[in-house]
């Protein structure tokens, strides 16, 4: 089974991955976590990337499908994979077709910009072990300070209100137009993202079963 993700910043795409990776023993393909490896290493590619994601802007589709394309070819996706965060642009999806891999269901995740703002701006992260937290729906018990290190909890760049609403331009000027390509392709299915976790996995789980 071959899955897209797609939805806003904060839309949930990582929470369903992780839940249906497990449910259906299939790796999840997360472009953000492979970047942000990169960019905790320090290398130069990651110190480009850093500042590309800290403006609220996307990385380019060369660096982005170069990393796809190498990950994709490791033995766990033989069976399936879940792609989170990938494709963004047209060019991009139009770049995995010509990898030769056909996606069988394209799940949008669907969440208004005012319901995202909310969510981002509340995330917190340790700076010190990098859980994270939100003001509202998972706070510290010790306030702004980490429940398992006791390390002092931050906003992340790309989480403050005007970084967010960049991105969230961003998004729909580039990505949401992935939307209609996929629709013409018919495996495109959309899933109400402001319901309970469970009914949006079931959901989505759901559309991968028709």
């Amino acid at each position: 089974m071959k899955l897209i993700l797609l939805g806003a910043p904060g839309a949930g795409k990582g929470t369903q991955a992780e839940i249906i990776s497990n449910k259906l023993n299939i790796p999840t393909i997360s472009t953000g976590a492979i970047i942000r490896e990169s960019i905790k290493s320090g290398s130069e590619i990651g110190k480009k990337v850093k500042s590309i994601i800290e403006s609220g802007n996307l990385v380019s589709d060369e660096i982005v499908i170069e990393i796809i394309e190498n990950r994709l070819k490791e033995d766990d996706c033989k069976n399936g994979f879940i792609l989170d965060g990938f494709p963004r642009t047209v060019a991009q999806a139009d770049a995995l077709e010509e990898l030769g891999i056909k996606i069988d269901v394209v799940a949008s995740i669907e969440v208004s910009d005012e319901d995202i703002i909310k969510r981002l701006s509340g995330r917190r992260e340790c700076a010190n072990c990098r859980a994270t937290y939100h003001i509202e729906n998972l706070p510290s018990k010790k306030g702004d300070i980490c429940d398992k290190c006791d390390g002092k909890l931050i906003r992340r760049a790309d989480d403050e209100p005007e970084t967010i609403k960049n991105r969230l331009s961003v998004y729909h000027e580039q990505t949401a137009v992935l939307k209609d390509y996929y629709a013409k392709k018919g495996n495109l299915k959309l899933v109400c993202g402001t319901n309970p976790i469970d009914q949006i996995t079931n959901d989505i789980i759901g559309t991968l079963e028709k």
